[in-house]
């Protein structure tokens, strides 16, 4: 308490607690590409409130300096096992191989990765175990795909069926690792082809950079293994387009979505754009959504 000079009355002493703001939540960001650039100008300049940026990894270190520089920022750019001591929350937009070098450190001192290699966590399930026993979480944005409410609330019942169509611009299927051990040639395309048709896991494992979406869908609703999948390669195309076909006993719906692919053509504008309404949403007094 202390006393006012004025008018001798008592005022109540705001606590030290009280008077200090939030600490921010810093971030990490691994890999520097489409997504992680957008995120890293998105922080630096403000524009997340709740959130900064804490450090960056890159392949190139150098071009990813120039690129935080362009973009306002001076966050350190280290080596993969560096980051997890200076940040409280990492976001993987690297690539699939790379998941578990950087998602471990930050799992087991509990603490938040949002994942965005969604194909590589059927390979690295052990990082699942790894959050659960340390309080840690992986948070998996919507990125490019809809309806991934619908879908989880869908599975809270009993979902019969999901089946999802995908189909691309050949040149976001080129070089993927299905296509070259099948001795799929796409390149001098001519009309829509159909290049694979499977489950959501042996998707994620042929197509590594492209059907993240697919497994997404899939660990919402009835799992890799149930969850039925298409992909057509379509030279007249110029978005990704997904359709999704549930059949449930709470609902029977379908999606569609047509993404305007980014940079980096096997990777949807959206997807960045979900990571920071994702981030948002993690500091946002209402919460709308699932």
């Amino acid at each position: 308490m202390r006393g006012n000079a004025r008018t001798g009355a008592v005022e109540p002493m705001q606590s030290a607690v009280e008077a200090a703001p939030a600490p921010l939540c810093r971030v990490a960001i691994a890999g520097l590409g489409a997504i992680g650039l957008k995120l890293a100008r998105t922080l630096a300049a403000g524009a997340l409130p709740g959130f900064t940026l804490a450090a960056v990894s890159a392949r190139d270190e150098a071009a990813a300096r120039q690129r935080l520089r362009e973009v306002g920022s001076e966050a350190p750019v280290v080596p993969i096992e560096e980051l997890e001591p200076l940040a409280d929350l990492a976001v993987e937009c690297a690539p699939a191989a790379l998941l578990p070098s950087i998602a471990d450190p930050f799992l087991r001192n509990g603490k938040t990765v949002v994942v965005l290699s969604v194909g590589a966590l059927l390979r690295n399930e052990g990082l699942i175990e790894t959050a659960r026993a340390s309080g840690g979480r992986i948070v998996v944005p919507s990125g490019a795909l809809l309806g991934l409410d619908a879908v989880a609330a869908a599975a809270e019942g009993q979902i019969r069926s999901v089946r999802m169509i995908t189909r691309k611009p050949v040149r976001g299927l080129l070089g993927a690792p299905y296509l070259i051990e099948n001795g799929i040639d796409i390149a001098g395309l001519t009309a829509p082809r159909r290049v694979f048709e499977g489950t959501a896991r042996e998707a994620a494992a042929g197509f590594p950079a492209n059907l993240n979406v697919a497994v997404a869908l899939s660990l919402a609703g009835i799992g890799p293994d149930r969850t039925r999948l298409e992909i057509w390669a379509d030279p007249a195309l110029e978005r990704n387009v997904h359709r999704i076909e549930v059949d449930a006993d709470s609902a029977a719906f379908s999606m569609q979505i047509e993404n305007v692919p980014s940079e980096n053509p096997k990777t949807g504008r959206i997807t960045a754009l979900s990571v920071l309404a994702c981030l948002r949403k993690m500091a946002a007094p209402l919460q709308v959504g699932t």
